[in-house]
């Protein structure tokens, strides 16, 4: 290989890594914000079919918080687990990560520290609870959107 070919191969590498990095700096700062537009809902009240602002279901809340960070997630859990093509370990987790529980039957955010933020069930409100035991045997899979 001449000196020539070998600087173009390394000018090409190098291109791609930087263009690899801006990508996993976009997504970090679009998933950061996802997680502080979530961390607004707090308190707001579970409602079936709800996407916000002011009341959501569990799959409402997580499009309703990626959309503000400039990310479209589809409606339901189901499909948004089916649609981001990024899936995720439960050790490799990062905030804003979207974690699928009960045979796709709900998704919570995942806020860093063991935790994450989701509308649990009618008759309760937005929070962050502690991943437990129960929630690790019920998980599915997990998804990182804008990535």
């Amino acid at each position: 290989m001449t000196v020539k070919a070998a600087t173009t191969a390394r000018t090409a590498i190098s291109a791609k890594a930087r263009k690899r990095a801006a990508r996993a700096a976009l997504q970090r700062a679009r998933a950061s914000k996802a997680v502080a537009v979530a961390k607004k809902q707090i308190g707001d009240p579970y409602r079936y079919g709800a996407t916000g602002p002011g009341s959501f279901d569990c799959s409402g809340l997580v499009q309703y918080a990626w959309r503000k960070a400039g990310v479209k997630l589809p409606r339901v859990a189901s499909s948004q687990f089916a649609r981001v093509r990024k899936k995720v370990s439960w050790r490799n987790l990062q905030p804003g990560d979207l974690m699928f529980f009960n045979g796709l039957g709900h998704v919570g955010m995942y806020v860093g520290k063991g935790r994450m933020i989701h509308s649990p069930r009618t008759g309760e409100r937005v929070r962050i609870d502690k991943l437990s035991g129960w929630r690790k045997a019920s998980f599915v899979g997990a998804v990182r959107p804008g990535a």
